[in-house]
């Protein structure tokens, strides 16, 4: 199956430090929206630290899959919502 990484920016899917710190800028984004910075900031802090010792490439893969796929959908819903067009499959 091939990584979901391919739709981000080579130099951020790559590194998991800037991938790290794109993830804290959108939740800093966010939670400033939705006026409950310090939580959203907490959760992406405590996910990524989580898994800071994992050393399987297999399971790294997987953590860095997710969080790309986590900043594509937020890149998405912001798009949908500042254009009003729907770029998602759901009606």
């Amino acid at each position: 199956m091939p990584s979901i990484q391919s739709a981000l920016p080579p130099e951020l899917a790559d590194n998991v430090i800037r991938l790290y710190r794109e993830c804290l800028r959108r939740a800093y984004y966010v939670g400033h929206q939705q006026h409950n910075t310090e939580l959203v900031v907490d959760m992406v802090r405590q996910q990524f630290k989580k898994n800071m010792h994992e050393t399987d490439p297999v399971k790294i893969q997987k953590l860095k899959d997710d969080a790309a796929r986590g900043l594509i959908n937020h890149i998405l819903h912001e798009s949908e919502r500042i254009t009003g067009r729907k770029f998602s499959g759901s009606k």
